[in-house]
């Protein structure tokens, strides 16, 4: 089969095409045929500096949608032909960047009939990032105050959807340009980042999700109430702003996305509901992984598809 390695560490034209031997899956596995595989940034980190996977060779990608190929003793929850998409483990269990894909059962549900595979690749290294910090971290709810940084990326646009799906009062901060899509998406209030210091004008907010890192965890302070909660994807940037917070009565909390059937559950129950829409910004060969990683991109999220 055809599959995406790298055999050191750099930029994106270490990424190259290899024929590899197809696996077989074991116990408590499923083998997917892919047909999307979503781009992330932790790709990028992993490609760069192995911080997930560890030094190469390696293959990259924990997004997939696909269809199953052959599944291994004990799996009772899928049979050949069914179309799934999931997240495969997460950290240590990249490789969703190939034409055949192997995955533990558990990972994965079943594809709402509502996404096109391209799409359900999107979703569940992004949306289960947003779904664990706002719902299981947060707690968003009916009438809360909701921040978004980066609210038309690949975590924030469906972060936006997912607080609006919840009743929250969702202020979404990206530039102008992007404005009226993160309104479409269920955003009540929009800050351009590039004109507005969102630190000096918004406050007494009960939810940040902070996706930027930088000096963002310490100017999410100022706008949050005592009892709020900031949650962070970049837990490494919250160092200073975890002991100010402290004196301030907010909880800091910083997060790492894990695989979750329950979640990514949830997730397809908003698809199908009509509250939760990946967006796509480009769609590449699975060939061309290392353009894709060069090449910079609008809102939404990046997907391989298999030829």
């Amino acid at each position: 089969m055809r599959a995406i390695i790298q055999d050191e560490l750099g930029g994106p034209e270490v990424l190259h095409p290899a024929t590899v031997v197809r696996p077989g899956p074991g116990i408590g596995q499923v083998l997917i045929r892919m047909r999307g595989a979503g781009v992330n940034p932790a790709d990028a980190m992993n490609r760069q500096a192995g911080v997930f996977s560890g030094p190469p060779p390696f293959t990259l990608g924990w997004d997939v949608s696909g269809v199953v190929e052959a599944t291994g003793p004990g799996v009772t929850l899928f049979a050949p032909g069914d179309e799934v998409f999931g997240l495969l483990p997460f950290p240590r269990g990249a490789g969703a960047y190939a034409e055949f894909v192997l995955a533990p059962a558990r990972a994965l549900v079943p594809k709402p009939e509502a996404l096109s595979h391209v799409q359900a690749a999107a979703l569940p290294l992004t949306g289960l990032t947003a779904w664990q910090a706002l719902v299981e971290t947060a707690g968003v709810g009916p009438g809360t105050r909701v921040l978004v940084t980066g609210a038309a990326g690949g975590v924030g646009h469906l972060a936006v959807q997912i607080a609006a799906a919840r009743g929250a009062h969702v202020i979404a901060l990206t530039s102008d340009a992007n404005a009226e899509l993160v309104r479409s998406l269920g955003a009540d209030e929009v800050v351009d980042y590039r004109t507005t210091d969102f630190g000096e004008t918004l406050g007494d907010l009960d939810v940040v999700l902070d996706v930027v890192g930088g000096d963002y965890p310490l100017r999410a302070l100022k706008v949050l109430r005592p009892g709020g909660v900031l949650v962070s994807t970049l837990p490494q940037s919250l160092g200073p702003a975890a002991a100010a917070a402290s004196e301030l009565g907010i909880r800091v909390a910083g997060l790492f996305v894990e695989s979750d059937r329950l979640g990514l559950t949830a997730l397809a129950g908003l698809v199908a509901e009509g509250r939760l829409t990946p967006i796509i910004a480009a769609t590449y060969p699975l060939d061309d992984a290392a353009t894709a990683h060069a090449t910079k991109h609008g809102p939404g999220k990046v997907v391989l598809v298999a030829g």
